[in-house]
């Protein structure tokens, strides 16, 4: 007996199962039409958006092509705490892990002794401007790691193409092997010319002795009409 088809409610929940475990939103199918097979092939498809030349938003922020990928803080009207000369991040950044964890201290114990104090403001923008430099440090390793991602793919390239070509060198000596074995499994030149000469001159000798029968019967048929006529 075939299965009931499902509800509506039932299709509703497994259409709602289906988009919280999608990572992705499904792109529109409206722009998905105008690139079909048919379309790329016949050049009708729309043209990707050109690049943008001066400034773009994002994130609501205004961002000019021209610009550093990672700017300074005093470009962004934040107020540097960093030496600016012989910087060691790493030291940097346990400082400010340190200096982040005691103000945070700081501020419970003054929202348990004074809650209504206007200093917790002042500790709050203390402790968003502690954040902010370490975030900076953080952002300036992204050039280094973009370096080091790019070294680790060239590397596991690498390894791929050297793993392949052994193996394609053991498979092409692998053909070398079987075909030098093939060759030295066909006879010499010198021994196929001398089988040749030896069945030349069997055929020759059969030949001869071909011959010769013929040659002996014909003198015979000659001897007895020669006897005939003189009788």
């Amino acid at each position: 007996m075939a299965a009931p088809p499902p509800s509506q409610q039932q299709q509703q929940q497994q259409n709602s199962d289906t988009a919280q475990v999608s990572s992705m939103p499904i792109p529109p199918m409206q722009y998905v039409k105008f690139y079909s097979d048919e379309a790329v092939k016949k050049g009708t498809a729309p043209k990707p958006p050109p690049p943008l030349h001066d400034t773009y938003s994002m994130f609501g922020i205004t961002i000019n092509n021209d610009d550093a990928i990672i700017q300074s803080l005093e470009s962004q009207g934040i107020k540097k705490l960093l030496p600016s000369k012989e910087l060691d991040r790493k030291k940097e950044l346990r400082k400010l892990n340190h200096s982040i964890l005691m103000n945070f201290l700081d501020l419970l114990d003054m929202l348990i002794k004074c809650p209504e104090s206007n200093k917790r403001e002042e500790k709050l923008d203390d402790i968003n401007l502690l954040f902010i430099h370490m975030h900076h440090l953080i952002n300036e390793y992204r050039p280094h790691q973009a370096r080091e991602t790019l070294r680790v793919m060239l590397m596991v390239q690498k390894r791929r193409r050297v793993q392949f070509t052994n193996k394609f060198k053991d498979q092409l000596d692998k053909v070398k092997n079987i075909i030098q074995e093939a060759l030295d499994s066909l006879p010499q030149p010198q021994e196929a010319m001398e089988v040749d000469e030896n069945k030349a001159e069997a055929d020759k000798a059969s030949g001869l002795k071909e011959g010769d029968s013929e040659a002996g019967t014909v003198s015979n048929m000659d001897r007895i009409m020669c006897d005939f006529v003189d009788m």
